[in-house]
């Protein structure tokens, strides 16, 4: 959603032309070291412009000071460790970022120089955030391990969240006609920063807002996902309850989006399960007891019940509809590597859950019999491989999030190290 929201914001904030210029005085003195180089009054003022181009209107001067130091981290961290960023990769990284918002590099420096900010800005930016990669793929990504169990787990509360088919949303559109693009932008922004209670909202959309909807304080009924234009739908998707869009530019107008409410459907076949469990039938009761408390796993069913008749067990995974009802009623209260007896009066089985996962985690290749609707017994099983997750997508967003967490830390761990003083 970031990036979809900072391209709007480029794309529209490009448009305003320049901001005011800053004090001449003392443009180039020094406000801050790190690690004895410094960071001028002049830089601290052009990436505060730059900032707010890219969608962070509020941002102060302590905050653009933030930004550059950590700039110059990533910057003390690249030379540390000898990564230096070839003229091929920065123009690179110049061209992927001027995408964003559908601009090339040249037509992105062009509209920031309109705005007041300096070639040397963006390039700079950039360059910290190619040579940070570096750093990364260098130092960090080697450490980065994603187990298969970690993947299971993310797939499986993938296929346990219901997905969103319906929506509340509050809306409100500033008219910005031509000329007061800005000052619609600004009332936009304003909005978002107070962090507006649902009441907070819909006074907002009753004074400003020019949709029909604005006597109702901006509600509107509920709405399904599908009918929403497709840019709109992951910003919305990416909403929680009692969150706000950032300001959205449409031809004429600034809106905001605040999400009430959410309804949605679990994939088909995300109750059922398929378990992987053993039998072994034995002539009593009490001899299945005595070997069901001494067993410890799986495996350890095989060793316990000796060579003579460890060839006897029956190991299966199988969905739960095709379990038998006794078996499958003392199974629901097991744990994994838990066992208990089967009692049939002049003989019993030994019956040992070894896992249990989603049907839709079984066998991405099978088939796997799941219900198609709510389990009220009315539905017959089908099945339905369109509701597992892609994995490799799955395990390269764990990667991902592991290795922007290990960054956060590397930088704040540069950060400790740093001296970092006022002249």
């Amino acid at each position: 959603m970031r990036q979809l929201l900072s391209g709007i914001a480029i794309s529209a904030s490009l448009l305003l032309g320049q901001l005011a210029p800053a004090s001449a005085q003392n443009l180039f003195e020094p406000v801050l070291y790190i690690n004895d180089k410094a960071i001028t009054r002049y830089e601290v003022d052009q990436r505060q412009r730059f900032m707010r181009l890219l969608g962070a209107p509020d941002i102060d001067q302590q905050g653009a000071e933030d930004a550059l130091v950590q700039d110059r981290l990533r910057m003390f961290a690249a030379e540390q460790m000898g990564i230096e960023t070839t003229e091929e990769a920065l123009q690179a990284g110049l061209e992927e970022f001027a995408g964003r918002a559908g601009m090339s590099s040249a037509e992105f420096t062009a509209a920031l120089e309109r705005a007041g900010v300096e070639y040397q800005v963006f390039r700079d930016f950039v360059e910290a955030g190619v040579a940070w990669r570096g750093v990364i793929r260098q130092r960090l990504l080697p450490q980065i391990n994603v187990s298969d169990a970690e993947v299971d787990q993310a797939m499986k509360r993938a296929i346990e969240t219901p997905i969103v088919t319906r929506v509340l949303l509050s809306e409100l559109v500033i008219p910005a006609p031509e000329g007061r693009e800005d000052s619609a932008m600004q009332l936009a922004n304003s909005i978002v920063a107070s962090n507006p209670s649902d009441d907070q909202f819909a006074e907002a959309a009753r004074e400003y807002s020019a949709a029909d909807s604005a006597r109702a304080g901006g509600r509107l009924n509920w709405l399904n996902i599908d009918n929403l234009p497709p840019s709109l739908r992951p910003v919305i998707l990416n909403l929680q309850p009692g969150q706000t869009t950032q300001p959205l530019n449409v031809p004429g107008a600034v809106v905001l989006f605040r999400l009430r409410d959410s309804q949605g459907t679990l994939r088909p076949g995300a109750r059922e399960q398929v378990l992987d469990y053993m039998t072994l039938r034995l002539a009593s009761a009490s001899d299945a007891a005595q070997l069901a408390a001494r067993v410890r796993s799986c495996a350890d069913l095989y060793v316990q019940a000796g060579s003579g008749i460890s060839p006897q067990i029956n190991r299966q995974t199988v969905s739960q509809g095709q379990i038998p009802t006794l078996i499958a009623t003392q199974l629901a209260s097991l744990d994994p590597d838990e066992a208990t007896v089967v009692n049939y009066g002049n003989s019993a089985d030994v019956v040992m859950l070894c896992s249990r996962q989603p049907a839709l985690l079984a066998d991405d290749g099978a088939d796997v019999p799941t219900s198609a609707e709510e389990p009220d017994g009315v539905e017959a099983a089908v099945p339905n491989p369109a509701g597992i997750p892609d994995r490799q997508a799955v395990r390269e967003e764990i990667f991902n999030r592991k290795a922007n967490e290990m960054a956060n830390a590397y930088l704040e761990e540069l950060r400790a190290d740093a001296v970092i003083r006022r002249p």
